[in-house]
């Protein structure tokens, strides 16, 4: 991936809330689920659900329980780490 994509999906990251907390409590934790992440946050588990979906279509996250209908858990992906590494410190 180069430094270009990354930049580019920096900067979708950054252009709405509910990615940027998502992204934020990935940087504080392994995994993530919805609701925990909505609990910390204050926000709804749907729209948290939203940035999950959102990030994973990004491949910046991904799925580590796939089989499950409920309670999933989420981690960053190689390329997700290199976004939060970017965001860090700068945007969080």
């Amino acid at each position: 991936m180069t430094e270009s994509s990354i930049d580019e999906l920096l900067n979708w990251v950054i252009s709405v809330d509910r990615r940027l907390i998502l992204m934020e409590s990935m940087k504080r934790h392994t995994f993530v689920r919805a609701s925990d992440v909505a609990h910390e946050a204050s926000r709804s588990t749907q729209n948290i659900s939203h940035a999950l979906k959102e990030l994973e279509s990004k491949e910046l996250i991904q799925c580590l329980t796939p089989d499950k209908t409920t309670w999933k858990k989420y981690a960053l992906t190689d390329t997700g780490k290199k976004v939060l590494a970017k965001l860090d410190g700068k945007y969080l």
